[in-house]
């Protein structure tokens, strides 16, 4: 029996992917040692290190032997079929391996360039534990190019959610890329070089990177030695993509949306909107350290124009953009409620105790008009459509699931945006001209935590009951609080009602909510849930 408790779901489902778990892992520990001052400054570099082992503990227990690499538990389509907790799945939990009859390069190259990018973060930090994933990394390279083979010619389910359009070649050279920035072996080195033509490294024309195609991430720093002019060819092609970014390429752009957002994909644009502009981010960095600019067919760019791109992205993602939505659940004023995640849309087992069933919790949850009772914060969700539209719907996958490759490279993006250019440089959410509040107003020391405790059926209507928690969040008392409360069809308890319509105030026992402390009131009804707002307090 193999133990592969651990890992990342990869999106809004239960199914473990290997694919984009293993470039998720290869991000966020990319950000980790190019930006590692930047996420230290930020106190977030002990999270990010625990975030990177999550994913690489998972890999170690995966990888059972050199050439044996366990690569997906869950079937896509069994998984999709139902919308439950991940507390209550019942269905069965198959596990993929790939091995010497059943290759997988694509996902033992980028495992391996996963582990090969963790040891060099932890390695000022863990030494025995950085030697541990290097030892994983050089086996799962040589076990990926020895036996080269499509992984999803192996694992078939992925082919319908993670199909290998690129091929494999361009997880072995990112591989032996890593490899060599780990090791400084020259057979690394070698390796690039050697199969630049055949694998395509210095030919393709890349307008993505991706947990798909890494050609645009093969960089090899330095000079080369011998290896000069081969190394110039990937650089070339490092820079075909970011001058197609930036709209210099003669022509050959990546597409963009009219409110400036970079458009690649139909399904889950955002993930590719955020590995781009972190790349972006790490060429400024390079050029910089080169004292060079970047030569694009349409003009010369300096590296802070590039670093500049990176933070129109950023800045769109959070809020800068014609729907003036941020689509960082849980950042700004105004952000999807109905974000396509099991998990989000349906209450934890502290307040729904009872089993919620694969098919229940389509009927009771994902159809719900209602906003999610969780937040997923700091979620990537899929974004809006080449005209820039948005619809903050669970069954419209494409714009509101979020996906970890999307939200793993904006660890270190976001750093080095902080880093550079600090609050009046980025975006503010307050400048949004349509500010949505949630469950939290924006001007008022109070909070609102909407939760539902218990749902029921009477002949064709459904009756919730909701539990809100009103908190003070500010270092004050806060007296003579009143409340509106607009969309309330049912009963109401634990609020005294006031002459003035849909307004309410705290039980007549509570003439004051301390600092950090709360009470609650609770009421049924069916359909939508009420909006509660502040009136006035003192």
């Amino acid at each position: 029996m193999v133990d592969l408790v651990g890992g990342y779901y990869d999106a809004g489902d239960h199914v473990k992917f290997g694919l984009p778990m293993a470039f998720s892992v290869s991000m966020l520990s990319w950000g980790a040692i190019e930006f590692e001052k930047e996420i230290a400054a930020s106190n977030q570099l002990e999270h990010a290190l625990d975030a990177i082992r999550w994913g690489t503990d998972y890999f170690i227990k995966a990888h059972t032997q050199p050439n044996v690499l366990w690569g997906q538990v869950g079937d896509g389509d069994s998984d999709h079929y139902c919308w439950e907790r991940a507390e209550d799945m019942t269905i069965p939990r198959n596990a993929y391996k790939i091995d010497p009859d059943h290759p997988g390069s694509e996902i033992a190259g980028e495992t391996a360039a996963a582990m090969a990018a963790a040891s060099l973060a932890f390695k000022p930090y863990n030494s025995t534990y950085s030697q541990l994933l290097l030892v994983h990394a050089k086996q799962l390279f040589s076990f990926a190019d020895r036996f080269r083979g499509r992984y999803d010619n192996s694992i078939e389910d992925a082919r319908q959610f993670y199909a290998s359009s690129s091929g494999y070649s361009d997880e072995l050279l990112w591989a032996a890329t890593w490899l060599f920035r780990a090791t400084h072996e020259e057979y690394y080195l070698q390796y690039v070089v050697d199969n630049a033509v055949s694998m395509g490294g210095t030919g393709w024309a890349v307008g993505e990177f991706s947990w798909d195609n890494k050609y645009a991430g093969v960089l090899m720093e330095g000079g080369g030695g011998p290896y000069t002019s081969t190394l110039k060819q990937y650089q070339a092609k490092a820079d075909f993509f970011a001058c197609a970014c930036l709209q210099k390429n003669g022509g050959y752009n990546v597409a963009m949306t009219p409110g400036g957002l970079l458009y690649v994909h139909e399904w889950n644009n955002m993930q590719y909107v955020s590995s781009a502009a972190f790349l972006l981010a790490v060429y400024s960095d390079y050029y910089s350290a080169a004292n060079a600019e970047l030569k694009c067919p349409d003009a010369q760019i300096q590296p802070r124009e590039l670093l500049i791109f990176a933070q129109s992205q950023a800045d769109y993602i959070l809020g800068k953009n014609p729907k003036s939505m941020s689509y960082l659940v849980g950042y700004g004023l105004s952000y999807p409620v109905h974000v396509h995640h099991r998990g989000a849309s349906i209450p934890s087992m502290s307040i729904i105790y009872s089993t919620v069933g694969c098919v229940e919790g389509f009927e009771k949850w994902y159809r719900r008009k209602e906003g999610n009772p969780n937040v997923v914060y700091g979620a990537l969700v899929g974004g809006p459509d080449k005209k820039d539209d948005f619809t903050d719907e669970r069954s419209s996958y494409e714009q509101t699931e979020p996906t970890i490759s999307g939200t793993a490279p904006l660890v270190g993006l976001f750093s080095k945006l902080q880093s550079v250019m600090g609050n009046s440089g980025s975006y503010s959410p307050q400048e949004s001209p349509r500010p949505v509040p949630h469950n939290t107003t924006s001007k008022v020391p109070v909070e609102f935590l909407h939760t539902i405790t218990d749902t029921w059926t009477i002949g064709r209507m459904t009756y919730y009951r909701h539990k809100v928690i009103i908190k003070n969040t500010s270092e004050k008392p806060i007296t003579e609080l009143k409340m509106g409360i607009e969309n309330l069809s049912g009963s109401l308890w634990g609020l005294t009602p006031t002459p003035e319509k849909n307004t309410y105030e705290l039980p007549q026992w509570l003439k004051e909510l301390n600092p950090g402390s709360q009470c609650s009131f609770v009421y049924v009804q069916g359909g939508p849930q009420a909006k509660v707002t502040v009136l006035s307090y003192h």
